[in-house]
């Protein structure tokens, strides 16, 4: 899945041996912090894919065209914008520069260390005059200062005097637009044969309007607003010289340009060390040169600590991130390496956020637009929950942040409540095809189960009375409108129609179970949240009902409806379909579809795609896990074998959930593959779009199918669990835990399960059905006789064939949808 003559295995660096000029490797040697990304061009600034430099946050907007407008439509997009670069440091040697396609290289290795945090490359060239040079450049952003990255470039002409020139560079990349979601050359055919919806939009016009711009000596400064959104940026660069040889400086600064040129006549063999420390600050209305003296006050204080010590904390800072969040995978150093990377990019899109949301690309590209989805709180967050809370509280504090427009898009759409925009980056929504769009009502039971999940881990209820319970309140109005009754009082049941769920091959349906599974949660865990308060905190619950206008029906509605939601299952086929009309589709021919024609959203009209039983990710199977403890384990398997056969996995987001069940219902070798898929996702650009950013998501997902799939834990109904399936040839699992303030380290083989508390109370778990504890200083081992059934192959359609006519299509007025009898445990339960 990687090219390991190009990238060793090691399982703390990522290590690339040869030059390839792609966007795969300007995409994985990012840096970055959650505020702040630099994509990995290399230095000279010269013949990339993506000159990326992202700012969370800083965002353009225009107006969206639809064809055909209709009430209610998104009407203003929202596209990340290509902050300044201050990344290019160009070499000259004898006015030669180096040019890799043209240049003699001799040696070239490129290394991103995930323990210190810095990307650093070494490349020896040799002139066409003969002269051998050896460049070494790292680069870094600081996790320790937001604002603050770091370039340290180091050149030295082993075997001649020779004139050197080094021109340091911050460039206001317009390009006709600021972004960069292909090529501006191209032609109308060729960006039609391009088409990719999930790249960013191309503005025509120019983005970044320069303010206020200047040079002090070594200090230049760029700063811009940003043209119709009003957001404002600016970035201020200092420029240290080390050398024992003569030189000489000059400067030059424009509107879009600021040069610090260092002039050098180079001894042989004496090298040439420059420190470019760069700072970065934006707003959404702070004047451009507030914002430059924001970024000098942060030069300023490294400049009295020393570029050293930031280096010095990085390292700190990432010994702490690793001793909370390292998975370690005995005896595989390859997918110990691109574990350890998944969970680096983590770090690098979310650490930093402080506030803001988790893109779906991080900072790494401009793909998806910069926009946040649901990917956040499904994906990414329970990473963020049980290893860093506070970072998991920061994302969940942008979704706050977000209600007063989220109200207003539900009024919109005349329901109560709110509903949460499908994609944004300021709240508003700026998904423009609605059916794959804002119909994906389920975004708002996705952040309150986020919500309900950080809560039950880390014991903060000061974070739910304050803050996180007007979620709840506002998410589970809304299906309580959206939704409706049908049938008598003693038989009735609570319909949501009109929807569409995770798997956007199958658009606007009704009663997609999914949707109902996670809008019952979101409406049982309003009601207890608002119980809880009412008893325990009068106070709190007082000011939550000035805030949310909260009547004392509501919860009571909330109730009943959850406990009547139709929950669709076939008797014939022993299955939950997947919405209420899904099993009268005709079956995909997924076998016979060309491999040039996936993924079928790039070939097939939607109207082609939305006839058939074909999923674009795991959507019941998503639910089979996220409240497995209302499925049966036959139920479960059933379900997995039925919608796995129908799955392209064109989505990144399916892979590792159709792992993580498929590990928990036996299929061991099949959730193997799958996890290794999401593994390599980017660094084996299986996609073929990892040149437009990472798959945060995934990367996220690789985490979950580490520890939930393979590590069987669970924590339905608050109670922490354990139930393993490691494949056959790993002889052993560990990983950190944080749970209800307690820091724990689990540890899977073959035959036991070892959880240690590190620091904080004893904690309860159980391991398949029976009570364990551990504490600080007494761990607690658990034999482990066997680790669940296994299965041989993979599923097939082959059961359900008896549920089919002879042509092959579904009997589908003979296929009874009831409403299952699921087992629930409790009444407010996950």
């Amino acid at each position: 899945m990687i090219d390991r003559d190009r990238y060793p295995v090691d399982p703390w660096r990522l290590i690339e041996n040869r030059y390839d000029e792609e966007g795969v490797s300007e995409t994985v040697f990012t840096v970055g912090n959650g505020y702040l990304g630099l994509r990995g061009n290399h230095v000279e600034g010269r013949g990339a894919h993506e000159h990326g430099t992202f700012i969370n946050g800083l965002h353009e907007t225009w107006p969206i065209r639809h064809a055909e407008q209709a009430y209610g439509f998104a009407e203003v997009g929202q596209t990340i914008v290509n902050a300044p670069d201050a990344k290019v440091m160009r070499v000259y040697i004898d006015d030669e520069p180096l040019t890799f396609g043209e240049t003699e290289i001799h040696e070239y290795s490129r290394v991103l260390d995930m323990r210190t945090g810095v990307l650093e490359r070494t490349v020896v060239w040799v002139t066409p005059s003969g002269k051998r040079v050896r460049m070494r450049d790292e680069r870094m952003v600081s996790f320790d200062e937001r604002h603050l990255a770091v370039l340290r470039l180091e050149v030295t002409v082993e075997n001649a005097d020779a004139p050197v020139t080094i021109s340091c560079q911050m460039l206001n990349r317009q390009d006709g637009a600021g972004i960069y979601a292909g090529d501006p050359m191209a032609s109308k055919s060729e960006r039609r044969a391009g088409f990719d919806p999930r790249k960013a939009e191309r503005i025509t016009a120019r983005v970044l309007q320069p303010v206020e711009y200047w040079q002090d000596d070594m200090r230049s400064a760029l700063s811009y607003r940003v043209t119709d959104s009003g957001m404002t940026v600016a970035v201020v660069a200092d420029h240290v010289i080390e050398t024992e040889n003569d030189y000489s400086s000059r400067t030059l600064i424009e509107p879009d340009i600021a040069k610090n040129v260092f002039r050098v006549q180079a001894k042989a063999g004496v090298p040439i060390r420059i420190s470019k420390i760069v700072s970065y600050h934006s707003s959404r209305g702070v004047p451009p040169r507030e914002l430059v003296d924001r970024c000098r006050r942060s030069l300023d204080r490294t400049g009295v600590e020393g570029v050293d010590a930031l280096f010095q904390r990085q390292r700190e800072w990432l010994d702490a991130f690793w001793l909370r969040s390292d998975v370690r995978i005995g005896g595989h150093d390859d997918l110990q390496q691109a574990t350890r990377w998944c969970l680096f990019q983590l770090a690098q899109a979310s650490a930093r956020a402080d506030g803001s949301g988790v893109p779906a690309k991080g900072l790494s590209g401009s793909g998806y637009s910069g926009h946040y989805f649901w990917d956040t709180e499904i994906y990414v967050l329970p990473f963020l929950t049980y290893t860093t809370p506070l970072w998991a509280k920061n994302a969940l504090r942008a979704r706050v942040l977000m209600l007063p427009a989220a109200r207003r898009r539900a009024a919109q759409l005349n329901e109560a409540g709110a509903l949460f925009p499908w994609r944004t980056i300021n709240g508003e929504e700026a998904s423009a095809y609605y059916a794959a769009g804002t119909a994906q009502y389920h975004i708002n039971a996705d952040i309150s189960y986020a919500l309900g999940k950080y809560v039950r881990a880390t014991d903060d209820e000061d974070f739910l009375c304050r803050e996180g319970a007007d979620i709840a309140v506002e998410t589970a109005r809304l299906w309580a409108t959206l939704g409706f009754w049908r049938g008598t009082n003693g038989d009735s049941t609570f319909h949501i129609h009109g929807v569409t769920g995770p798997d956007e091959y199958t658009t606007v349906v009704n009663d997609n179970l999914f949707t109902n599974v996670m809008a019952r949660y979101n409406l049982r865990f309003a009601a207890r949240i608002v119980g809880e308060m009412q008893q325990r905190d009068p106070e709190a619950y007082a000011a939550l009902v000035d805030r949310t206008g909260l009547d004392a029906g509501e919860r009571e509605a909330w109730e009943r409806a959850a406990e009547a939601i139709h929950i669709p299952f076939s008797d014939s086929l022993g299955i939950h379909p997947q919405d209420a009309m899904f099993l009268e589709r005709e079956v995909w021919d997924l076998e016979g579809t060309p491999a040039d024609k996936r993924p079928l959203l790039l070939h097939y009209h939607p109207l082609v795609i939305y006839r058939f039983q074909v999923l674009k990710q795991a959507d019941v199977v998503l639910a089979l896990f996220l409240q497995g403890n209302h499925f049966t384990a036959e139920q479960k398997l059933a379900d997995f074998d039925y919608y796995d056969p129908l799955t392209t996995g064109d989505s990144t987001l399916s892979a590792v959930v159709q792992s993580i069940m498929a590990a928990e219902v036996g299929y061991r070798d099949l959730a193997l593959e799958y996890f290794q898929q999401a593994l390599f996702v980017d660094l084996g650009d299986l996609h073929h779009n990892a040149a437009d950013g990472v798959h945060v998501a995934s990367a996220g997902g690789v985490w979950t199918a580490l520890v939930s799939g393979f590590g069987g834990m669970r924590d339905h109904d608050g109670e922490l669990s354990f139930d393993p399936r490691l494949p056959a040839d790993w002889p052993e699992l560990s990983y950190a835990l944080e749970w209800q303030g307690s820091s724990l380290l689990v540890t899977v083989t073959r035959d036991v399960l070892h959880v240690e508390v590190r620091s904080g109370d004893p904690v309860t778990f159980r391991v398949r059905g029976a009570s364990h504890r551990a504490g600080a200083g007494a761990p607690a081992t658990v034999a482990l006789a066997n680790q669940g059934p296994v299965r041989p192959g993979r599923p097939t359609l082959q059961q359900f064939e008896d549920a089919r006519r002879d042509d092959g299509t579904l009997m589908s007025p003979t296929v009874p949808v009831t409403t299952t009898s699921i087992p629930i445990i409790g009444v407010f339960e996950d």
